[in-house]
């Protein structure tokens, strides 16, 4: 009736799952990893009373509160998508998935909710060691958020804690320790951490060479007097919060290699298909090489061709042995096949191939910045030079791809699994895509789908126009802390933190 007889409701579905998700995934990593940033900076001018710390928490806290907001509006649609387009999934699964879901929301979203009120209205009423514990528990609730959320989405990667009622075939929790403590949470929950710190130390280090340069160079053009009081703020405000973000993306840097290298271990063990799918690896090999370049058609395996390779590199990924041999997608196939009867369970080759390499090479734009900008910020010196300037606001937007290229091998990789099998456990709890989607006709899951497509859109054009606007305009002069308050002060004049002062 509506011409829409070639869509079909499990592609639509997961269209507009994937849209939502990558969407809301914008502004998770930089809320995880700048409320710590943030609560750093306070905890800076509590210790040292430095007026330029202060100015740079009420800046990067107005910037973090405009992501915080738009983050939350997000997030709560992707809980309705489970009602909405995977009704099935939740009647299979919701007695376990809904636990760290309710944790989520009773506890890490009610902390951060609550003490980041107490954060913005507190400023000059409340004591300043109380109030800069307020910053800090909310960089702990956001963290605990992330736990929840990815210890619910490790479910679906590795079912543990639960069993199958055969009275009514849904999954039931018997063990909320196992669940809370999935192998698979407890290695995708430090990497998740450390992309967000590389997110959030590339962001405000990004921000903090832009104004530097700015500075210098508009120091260049000014009176004496003038010229010298722009010098002095992008060396004593500008330089040390970029350092700082700078030293945080080479430590989180590092931690996103270690933890990576332990998810991809553990990986191989719980999902093979996923390991081979990353590698478009058709056939069984050993060792298995690492590939920086295909051709050809991912997902036909006889015309894939493997161009530039490291040698046995793949083999050590998943298995810390680079002799190792590692079966193929078309071997796991025939395996799956017998074990869990007819069907597909290869995922998309093509996907899962660069948006694995996607994750890793996007990263290399933070690392690019962290080491020009402490070569050019070494021994005391504040670059004036364009190229840092440009490179700084080029590497932002880097981090936040590769975080959302991780996700999207994550989740496609498992396909065809909405809940993959446990294979080394009780692996009756599973679950493909087809059997999780609700029977909703074609055309309403469309409608759904352009609506949320266009208003997500228009909040892209909203955060972005907000972003860059505070951003340019930068620390107000009156951001200034007007006198130095003792502990016995009860009010010190300071306005709330706001959007508009």
């Amino acid at each position: 009736m509506f011409g829409l007889d070639f869509l079909d409701t499990v592609d639509i579905s997961r269209w507009q799952f994937g849209i939502t998700t990558v969407y809301h995934f914008i502004f998770v990593p930089l809320t995880i990893g700048l409320a710590p940033l943030v609560a750093f900076m306070q905890t800076m001018w509590v210790i040292t009373k430095k007026d330029h710390w202060y100015r740079l928490t009420k800046f990067f806290g107005k910037l973090f509160l405009i992501n915080f907001a738009l983050g939350v509006v997000t997030g709560i649609v992707q809980e309705f998508q489970f009602g909405m387009n995977w009704s099935e999934y939740s009647r299979f699964i919701g007695d376990v998935f809904g636990a760290p879901l309710a944790l989520e929301g009773l506890a890490a979203f009610f902390i951060e909710s609550t003490f980041l009120g107490l954060w913005i209205f507190g400023w000059g009423r409340l004591h300043k060691l109380v109030h800069l514990a307020t910053i800090w528990l909310v960089a702990i609730g956001v963290n605990m958020s992330a736990y929840f959320i990815i210890v619910a989405n490790s479910f679906m990667q590795h079912p543990v804690g639960a069993t199958i009622n055969p009275e009514n075939g849904r999954a039931e929790l018997t063990s909320i320790w196992a669940l809370l403590t999935n192998s698979t949470a407890l290695a995708a929950f430090p990497h998740t951490i450390a992309g967000s710190f590389l997110t959030a130390g590339t962001f405000v280090a990004g921000i903090g060479g832009w104004w530097m340069v700015r500075r210098m160079k508009q120091a260049r053009d000014a009176s004496p007097e003038m010229a010298a009081e722009l010098r002095e703020e992008a060396r004593v405000m500008w330089r040390p919060v970029t350092r700082v973000a700078l030293l945080v993306m080479i430590a989180s840097g590092v931690a996103l290699g270690v933890t990576g290298d332990i998810q991809a271990k553990l990986m191989f063990e719980q999902q093979p298909m996923k390991m081979a799918s990353a590698e478009a690896l058709c056939h069984t090999e050993q060792p298995a090489a690492f590939s920086i370049l295909t051709v050809g058609d991912h997902n036909d395996c006889e015309s894939v061709r493997h161009w530039i390779t490291i040698p046995a590199l793949t083999s050590f990924l998943a298995t810390n042995d680079f002799s190792a041999e590692l079966p193929g997608v078309t071997e796991l196939q025939a395996e799956y096949e017998e074990r869990f009867g007819p069907g597909n369970y290869r995922p998309n080759l093509f996907v899962t191939y660069w948006s694995f390499r996607m994750m890793i090479g996007l990263a290399a734009g933070s690392a690019i910045l962290a080491a020009a900008g402490l070569w050019a910020t070494r021994r005391g010196r504040v670059p004036d030079q364009d190229w840092y300037a440009k490179l700084s606001l080029i590497a932002i937007p880097t981090p936040f791809l590769a975080n959302s290229a991780g996700w999207v091998f994550t989740e496609m990789g498992r396909q065809p699994w909405v809940v993959a099998p446990n294979l080394n456990g009780v692996d009756q709890i599973r679950l493909t895509v087809d059997q999780a989607v609700s029977g909703h006709p074609p055309a309403l899951v469309l409608f759904s789908l352009l609506t949320f497509t266009a208003v997500y859109g228009a909040l892209a054009l909203v955060w972005f126009t907000l972003m860059r606007r505070y951003v340019v305009e930068g620390p107000l002069e009156h951001d200034r802390h007007p006198h130095h308050e003792d502990d016995h002060d009860e009010d010190d004049g300071v306005k709330p933190l706001s959007f508009a002062y």
